[in-house]
């Protein structure tokens, strides 16, 4: 559990088309194999210190038929932003996915100041 001991908290969220390979065929679409997507992200303010990140899928646009392999993520995340990373394996054909976030954390305050 992440203790925020901050009383100015910040709220960012919202959605990012991650990619749309079905109109040009690509790798999403036609590859087969592990394939990554990454698309990095930058907070509307920088946090205090590294805010916990919740990601959704909010389109999920596939094939189905191969089975159905997906996996999403927030990777390195930072004050200032982090990176959404979406992955399928074997013989998926992933057309389209677009991504929800939000993230929660504290904020710099003027009473915020270090003795040492």
């Amino acid at each position: 559990m992440k203790r925020i001991v901050n009383h100015q908290i910040g709220i960012d969220q919202n959605e990012l088309m991650l990619f749309s390979d079905f109109e040009n065929n690509g790798e999403m679409w036609s590859g087969n194999g592990p394939r990554e997507r990454r698309v990095a992200v930058k907070f509307s303010a920088e946090y205090h210190s590294e805010p916990s990140v919740h990601i959704s899928m909010s389109l999920l646009d596939i094939a189905t038929e191969p089975p159905i392999r997906t996996a999403i993520s927030a990777e390195n995340v930072t004050k200032s932003g982090f990176d959404v990373v979406f992955r399928t394996w074997g013989d998926s054909r992933v057309a389209r996915i677009r991504a929800s976030w939000m993230a929660i954390g504290p904020l710099e305050h003027d009473d915020g100041w270090d003795l040492y």
